[in-house]
This record gives structure tokens, C-alpha cells and sequence, in this order.
């Protein structure tokens, strides 16, 4: 063999060795390589899934804060709340007593009213010296007419202030005589005669004594006698006290007459006083006026134009209560503010309108105004309702919604809908929500279910 071929036989060798232990090598560098791979993937898999759900905490947290806040900011206007209803609370009870001729009483009532120093202390400050001096407790009601003179030089309650100071200066300081109450009532009755027989001369002898220091309950009579009576002198008159040409309480009154008795021109007069006035106790009792005369065009406008939340919350319900649900679509296709749509299906809901209240709750992309429709679907009982839950059960998606309309079917007594419903349904919590309520209605049908159940 020559040196070249012995050559070229030791380089074939060479190469097939390499190749025998090369071969090997790679296969192990390259599978070492692809697990590196696949576990660098993996843990990059890992790290993104971590900083994502990194992400979904930091966005859940930022909720709750949130939420923490809103529940803080509604626990502080629900303690301001309840502040008010207290004070008015107070007021209706010392308003009472007055009526009651339990003057005593009157006078506890409306000192503590005073003392919290709320909107209606002027107005406590009168009818506590009112009784007390009914009481017989002279001094002590000219000490208080002082005072409220002092505090509330302005307010609206000082010319019935100087009335009574007058009557009680003019006193003998000794209690009321139990007649007194009859000679009041023989009073109302000569001004209810003199006022159906001789308008012209009855009307200005009850304006005398609306301005006087009589007792609310008289006061009101006598307003009443000039709602009642029609002519134009006395609602002209009227009108002068709706304006506020007297104390708070006797315009609220006036204001209530003028949506009782009135037609026309007393509905354009509330609604002059409406635009004029910032006072909120007024407008309140101008928008129940315009519900008791069926007023839908005034209630509709104070619904749109109303910059006042509670005010405007309180039209909604009055449209509602007056069945307007022309102008209640209206104001909710325009409405953008989640929580005065709420309001707008508690107005249907007042309406017995279950057909929008079905519409909203399967149309509406905001889950917590779908929701608020079901449950006002739930408290109306007609037909037309209970087909609906059923109807937005089969079709609803959000789990929370699901469970609302089975409480909504909770509260209908619909027994026949949650047996379909449990049934049907494969959710197992679902079910059981389902079974839970029909344990609770104590119905044939959900009794017979249950037995079912049990039987299995």
C-alpha cells in the first residue's frame, strides 16, 4: 500500500471517529440546549402570568381604595341624613303635640330642636315660646321671643314673633282656660260661614288671622277655607302666602293648597315661585303640588332642568306616581349618570311599568343598573313581570345578575319560575340558590319539588 493510500485511509478513519464521538456530543449539547429552551420560555411564561397578576392586584386594589372612599362618603351624607330626618323628626313631633294641645310637651320638643342648631331653630324658637305661653309661662316667652328676635333679626318667623309678643304682653300669665279650644273652633266655623256667604268680607278676616299668633292646626284650617273657596280674591291671597308673604310652614301649606284646588293659573303661579325660590323645603313641596294636580309637563321640566339631586330625584318619583312614562324614556334615553337612571326605574316601578323595566334589564351595558331593574321588576307582581325574570334568567350571562332574578323571583312569590329554574339549571350553586329560596316560601309546588329532591 502505497504512503498515499495509507494516508487517505488514516484521514477516513479520523473522520468516522469524529463523527462516532462527535455525534453524541452534539445530540446531548443540542437537547440540553432545547431543554434550557423550553425552561427559559417557561419561566419567562411564568414571570409575564406573575407581573400579570402583579398587575390585577395593583387594579384591585386601586378598587377597593376607591370603594373604600365612596363607602366613607356615603356613610358621612347617611349620618348628615339621619341628622335631618332627626330634626324633622322633632319638629313634626312638637307640631304635633301643638295640635294636641299637649303644650308641655310642645315646649320639650322644640327646645331640643333649638338646641341642635339646625335649619328649623327659628321656627322651634317661636312655637316653644307659643307654648310656652299657653302654659301660662309668660316670662319665660318673652325670654325666648328676645332671643329669637336677637338670633334671627331676618327670619322669616319675626313678624309672627311680634304677634305673639303682643298677645303674650297683653296676658294675665296665668295657664289657658280650658274653653279656649272651643272658642277657636267657633272661630273657624263663623270664618267657613262668613266666607260661603260673603267672600269679599270673609277673605280679608282670614288673611287677619293668618297673620296672627293662632295655633298651626287653626292656621291651616284657615288656609284651607281659602283653597276651598275659589274666588279670585282668595287665591290671590293664597297665592301671596305661597310666595312667602308669611313663615315657612304656612307657604308649604299655601303651596299644597294652591296644587289641590287650583287649575291653570295656579299650576303657572307654582311654577313661577318654583324658578324664583332657592329654597329647597319649597321646591319639595311645589314638586309633590304638581303630583297631586297631575301637573306631568312641570314635573317633567323640574326632572330635566333640576340642578339639585335630591330635587330632582324627588320629580322623577313624582312622574312615576303620576304615570308619565312617555317622559320618563324620554329622560332616561337622554340620562348618562348612573344613579339617576336607578332613579328613573324606581319610577317605573312606582308606574307598574314592567315592560321598560324588562327592556332596560336585558339591554343596559352597565351590570349594576341591570341589576336595579330586576329588582324592581321583582316587587311588581303582574303577569307581564314574571315572565320577564324568566325570560332575562334564560338569556343573562353575569352570574350576580342570575342570582339577583332569583331573589327578584324570591320576593314575587313565584314559586312555579324558581322550580323551572332549578329544574333546568346545571350550575350546582345556582341550584342550590334556587332550592334555598323555595325552602323559605312554604308553596305546594316549591313543597313538592322539595320532596322530589328528597326522594332521589
Amino acid at each position: 500500500m502505497s504512503i498515499g493510500e495509507r494516508t487517505s485511509r488514516a484521514i477516513k478513519i479520523c473522520t468516522i471517529t469524529a463523527a462516532l464521538v462527535i455525534a453524541p456530543w452534539m445530540a446531548r449539547t443540542s437537547a440540553a440546549h432545547g431543554t434550557a429552551t423550553v425552561a427559559a420560555a417557561s419561566w419567562q411564561d411564568q414571570s409575564s402570568a406573575d407581573r400579570e397578576q402583579e398587575a390585577r392586584d395593583r387594579e384591585q386594589e386601586k378598587r377597593d381604595r376607591e370603594q373604600e372612599a365612596r363607602d366613607r362618603e356615603q356613610e358621612k351624607r347617611d349620618r348628615e341624613q339621619e341628622h335631618l330626618e332627626r330634626l324633622d323628626e322633632l319638629y313634626s313631633e312638637g307640631r304635633e303635640a301643638l295640635d294636641e294641645d299637649r303644650y308641655d310637651r310642645a315646649a320639650e320638643k322644640f327646645s331640643e330642636l333649638a338646641s341642635l342648631n339646625g335649619p328649623q331653630t327659628d321656627a322651634a324658637m317661636y312655637w316653644k315660646a307659643y307654648a310656652e305661653n299657653k302654659l301660662g309661662k309668660r316670662d319665660s316667652a318673652l325670654a325666648t321671643i328676645a332671643d329669637m328676635e336677637k338670633k334671627y333679626a331676618q327670619s322669616r318667623w319675626i313678624k309672627d314673633a311680634k304677634a305673639l309678643e303682643i298677645e303674650v304682653r297683653q296676658s294675665t300669665g296665668h295657664p289657658a282656660n280650658p274653653d279656649t279650644q272651643d272658642t277657636d273652633d267657633l272661630k273657624m266655623l263663623a270664618l267657613q260661614g262668613i266666607m260661603q256667604s260673603d267672600p269679599q268680607r270673609g277673605v280679608p278676616m282670614v288673611e287677619n288671622f293668618l297673620n296672627g299668633p293662632g295655633s298651626p292646626k287653626l292656621k291651616s284650617k284657615a288656609l284651607f277655607l281659602l283653597g276651598q273657596n275659589g274666588s279670585s280674591q282668595a287665591r290671590e291671597v293664597l297665592a301671596k302666602i305661597a310666595k312667602g308673604q308669611s313663615n315657612p310652614d304656612l307657604q308649604r301649606k299655601a303651596v299644597e293648597y294652591l296644587g289641590m284646588f287650583g287649575g291653570q293659573q295656579s299650576r303657572q303661579t307654582l311654577a313661577e315661585i318654583y324658578a324664583s325660590t332657592s329654597d329647597v323645603a319649597v321646591k319639595r313641596a311645589i314638586i309633590r303640588s304638581y303630583m297631586i294636580g297631575g301637573d306631568k309637563e312641570h314635573l317633567f321640566a323640574a326632572a330635566k332642568g333640576e340642578k339639585d339631586p335630591s330635587l330632582r330625584a324627588d320629580a322623577i318619583r313624582q312622574l312615576g306616581l303620576v304615570h308619565a312614562p312617555e317622559e320618563l324614556r324620554q329622560l332616561y334615553k337622554a340620562e348618562t349618570a348612573p344613579e339617576v337612571k336607578k332613579d328613573i326605574l324606581q319610577a317605573f316601578f312606582l308606574s307598574g311599568d314592567a315592560k321598560f323595566l324588562a327592556e332596560a334589564a336585558q339591554s343596559e351595558k352597565d351590570a349594576e343598573i341591570r341589576r336595579t331593574a330586576i329588582r324592581n321588576l321583582g316587587l311588581i307582581g303582574s303577569p307581564e313581570a314574571k315572565e320577564a325574570l324568566l325570560a332575562i334568567y334564560a338569556k343573562e350571562t353575569d352570574r350576580e345578575n342570575k342570582e339577583t332574578v332569583l331573589n327578584a323571583l324570591f320576593i314575587q312569590g313565584n314559586a312555579h319560575a324558581l322550580v323551572t329554574i332549578a329544574r333546568g339549571e346545571k350550575d350546582p350553586q345556582l341550584k342550590k340558590t334556587a332550592v334555598s329560596k323555595l325552602a323559605l316560601m312554604n308553596s305546594k309546588e316549591g313543597n313538592d319539588y322539595l320532596m322530589e329532591i328528597l326522594q332521589k
